[in-house]
């Protein structure tokens, strides 16, 4: 199966039922990510798009999916966002804030790469949150995440930034 079949789609899931849609993603062989440690009602599945339906057939109760805005199709997640996404709640760093959903009120500010620390290579927009400086890593439409604070000497604005090339420090 060509990547360019593989889609990544957001669930969020009702009546702790993480644990057991893991373990069916594990038996399908769905790829899957679940940030529990942060998010415990947030799946995520990087699978084609019979394969999600599918799945929703089999494991749909408790389950709501994450739609394109003003459409009943389920929203597709650019491949470089989850990237993203997954390295900044996976990177093992206190102060990690939840913002719930992806707002409007979060898209203030520039937008920025990380050049140094922990979060190196890190891309998003920088947000005040209790009068610390944030990089806030968005999955449009699905959810919103606060780093701690990120002194302004590792930040560097993104139109002034050297060419993404697909891949980051994985500290």
């Amino acid at each position: 199966m060509s990547d360019e079949n593989l889609h990544w789609y957001a669930l969020k899931v009702f009546y702790n039922k993480v644990q057991p849609l893991i373990a069916a993603c594990k038996e399908s062989g769905v790829e899957f990510f679940a940030p529990v440690e942060v998010i415990r009602s947030l799946l995520f599945l990087r699978c084609t798009e019979n394969e999600f339906g599918h799945f929703l057939i089999a494991h749909g109760q408790g389950i709501y999916v994450y739609r394109q805005a003003g459409s009943q199709q389920p929203a597709v997640i650019r491949d470089h966002e989850m990237e993203v996404f997954r390295f900044v709640v996976t990177a093992g760093q206190q102060g990690l804030t939840l913002l719930g959903e992806d707002r409007p009120e979060y898209h203030q500010g520039d937008r920025v790469v990380v050049t140094d620390g922990p979060f190196k290579g890190a891309e998003g927009h920088i947000k005040r949150i209790k009068k610390d400086r944030r990089l806030v890593v968005t999955i449009p439409g699905v959810v919103a995440v606060a780093t701690a604070f990120i002194h302004p000497s590792m930040l560097k604005k993104k139109e002034d930034a050297e060419p993404k090339t697909g891949t980051h420090n994985k500290a």
